[in-house]
């Protein structure tokens, strides 16, 4: 007998093993498609094959009854129409698109870097709040790795004992599977070997590089609740996040010379349209110094 349950533990299954999305969006798409499921009495794949646009935006509204904004209406409608696409080929349909249902517009801000300095600062502030010395070395090496080569946190915590100790370069496998070469700074290379010599746990090779407090895998939440308290501490802003670490990674190099192509190969965007945000963001940035440092710029 097919249950609501099922349909969502073949859809984890899905997203995990054939899509390869990340551990957040397999949690959002499935937590989207539980209050669909839920809302609308449906389990079977079957039921969620005959829904139509007219469905969604019945679903989406009463979303937006409850308080969700733009943003989030959109994120919905995008991991709904994808689990009724995949609900139409489990039920056999010839023709297994998703509805055809436009979501809100949603105005995208442009990304938030950090200076060099307060990049430093922010690592060296967290290192140091640390309850041990340890996890202060942990914690200092995943933000170094995330402004010093551009990797999301999720691929830095993804990073095994073999890798350690690294090297000039690392292969790094992104989003949707794919893999590129990042360079290692010297100062990030001696800080994972820093922490590496540090940790109480041993380098195992098939087991997590970055360990929790009681020795299982580290999860983002602790490294952005660190980050969060050492930001508060040195007056910087709320978008001052260890994502905003990657896109100051961006941003500065984008501002030294880097191409778009060179800057998309490392930063494992799939298309060139997601790279492009960071020469508005450099634009913007040089600006900014321009007002701030010129007698005669006009202030704003």
């Amino acid at each position: 007998m097919s249950t609501a349950a099922n349909l969502l533990e073949a859809w984890r299954g899905e997203l995990v093993h054939s899509r390869r999305r990340s551990p957040h969006t397999v949690r959002a798409y499935l937590g989207c498609a539980d209050r669909l499921l839920k809302a609308l009495g449906l389990a079977d794949w079957e039921g969620v094959a005959r829904l139509e646009a007219r469905d969604l935006r019945r679903h989406l509204a009463n979303r937006r009854a409850e308080g969700i904004g733009n943003a989030s209406a959109a994120r919905e409608l995008s991991a709904l129409k994808s689990f009724i696409a995949y609900a139409r080929q489990q039920s056999g349909d010839p023709d297994p698109a998703a509805p055809r249902l436009r979501g809100p517009r949603v105005k995208k801000g442009l990304p938030r870097p950090v200076t060099p300095d307060e990049a430093s600062n922010l690592a060296e502030l967290v290192a140091g709040n640390a309850k041990a010395g340890w996890i202060g070395a942990r914690d200092r090496a995943v933000l170094l790795l995330l402004y010093g080569s551009g990797l999301r946190i999720a691929e830095a915590l993804s990073l095994k004992g073999r890798d350690a100790p690294l090297g000039e370069v690392l292969q790094v496998t992104g989003k949707g599977g794919k893999q590129r070469m990042v360079p290692i700074l010297p100062i990030t290379r001696a800080a994972v070997a820093d922490y590496c010599g540090k940790s109480p746990w041993p380098l195992a090779a098939d087991e997590p590089l970055f360990r929790g407090a009681k020795g299982g895998a580290l999860s983002p939440g602790m490294v952005q609740k660190a980050t969060a308290q050492a930001r508060r501490a040195l007056g910087l802003p709320d978008t001052a996040t260890p994502h905003a670490l990657r896109h100051s990674f961006a941003t500065h190099l984008l501002g030294a010379g880097a191409d778009l192509r060179s800057l998309q190969e490392l930063l494992g965007h799939a298309s060139l349209g997601s790279t492009q945000i960071y020469t508005k963001v450099d634009a913007a940035t040089m600006l900014e110094n321009y007002r701030d440092a010129h007698p005669r710029a006009k202030k704003r």
